[in-house]
């Protein structure tokens, strides 16, 4: 069966330069880092779109889990989104989509994805979002973006990602994955450097009202005093939704900012590197907290955190300035 997007092999794909191992965070959140591939494999530039990290906030108990908003993409790329509706078979389901020259993104269980080999791979579960690619049912097996690759799997693994949904194999009924299918263009849409401004203008509007860094600090230490009673991998959920989330998320930022520099003449160099700040020091407090747990000793990591939203303030101060300046200069 044909692929959606011809070309790539799972032998020797090479991820986009935002997922190069030298990042801060090499992988962001399984969402985001599969548009990040998809986009870059259909021959168009990711980082225009990362302005919807602006929006980020701390919810209470973690950061905002980060997600392209489909209406940017379509603007931007010409791509739609749109929910698929599963009452047969995945397989059925994305057989059709495919055969239709649209790429099929599925919540799956990590366990059956050889690609998370030494995290998930047949040791752990976790729900986590592919993007299939080609799919032969005859020989059970399918390609797929996931994170930073572009990956095969087949036999034993087919079927595990095909049980998803539907029928288990023993045959009972479980709930369908949630399942989006993307259709592209007919014909390549340039990308329109107004209209990436338009939307980081939307996402500017839209940030929060409040130093979410800051609300961050006030909650920090007690969560880490919780962290000393819980099981081990306890650690590893919290640092994903907390310290990761935000990290990231302004690593994937900084970018824009510096794509936007490039692209639309518009001086965001210092923003970018408060933007960087954040991300690498979210990145050095992971394993200070860390350390922090294995000893039980909570405190002083509050202070980390309170400098963190300070570059928070500046990176805000230093995106308006530029703005101003453009606006002015058209």
């Amino acid at each position: 069966m044909a692929a959606v997007i011809p070309g790539l092999n799972a032998d020797n794909y090479v991820p986009h330069a935002m997922h190069r191992g030298e990042r801060d965070w090499p992988e962001t959140n399984c969402y985001a880092d599969l548009w990040i591939e998809v986009l870059a494999a259909l021959g168009h530039a990711p980082e225009a779109l990362m302005g919807f990290t602006l929006t980020q906030d701390f919810e209470g108990d973690q950061f905002t889990f980060f997600k392209p908003p489909l209406e940017a993409v379509e603007a931007l790329y010409g791509l739609s989104t749109f929910e698929l509706s599963m009452f047969d078979t995945c397989e059925k389901h994305i057989v059709e989509q495919n055969g239709r020259g649209r790429l099929v993104m599925m919540e799956v269980d990590g366990f059956f994805l050889p690609d998370t080999r030494g995290v998930t791979y047949r040791t752990g579960h976790s729900k986590t979002t592919i993007g299939i690619n080609e799919i032969d049912p005859a020989a059970r097996r399918l390609t797929y973006f996931h994170n930073a690759t572009y990956g095969a799997l087949s036999g034993e693994d087919y079927d595990g990602i095909m049980q998803s949904g539907g029928r288990t194999l023993d045959g009972h009924a479980v709930l369908m994955p949630y399942t989006e299918f993307v259709k592209l263009p007919t014909s390549r849409q340039p990308l329109d450097i107004a209209v990436v401004l338009d939307w980081l203008r939307r996402y500017l509007a839209r940030r929060p009202t409040s130093n979410p860094l800051r609300q961050y600090e006030a909650h920090f230490e007690a969560q880490v005093a919780d962290l000393f009673d819980r099981p081990q991998d306890y650690f590893h959920l919290y640092a994903f939704n907390t310290l990761r989330q935000c990290g990231a998320n302004f690593e994937l930022l900084a970018g824009h900012l510096d794509w936007l520099g490039r692209e639309a003449q518009i001086d965001f160099a210092e923003a970018a590197v408060h933007g960087r700040a954040i991300s690498s020091g979210m990145k050095a407090l992971q394993f200070q907290v860390a350390r922090a747990v294995a000893r039980r000793r909570p405190g002083g990591l509050a202070q980390p955190v309170a400098a963190l939203a300070e570059h928070y303030d500046r990176l805000m101060e230093m995106i308006d300035r530029a703005m101003v300046r453009r606006s002015a200069a058209a």
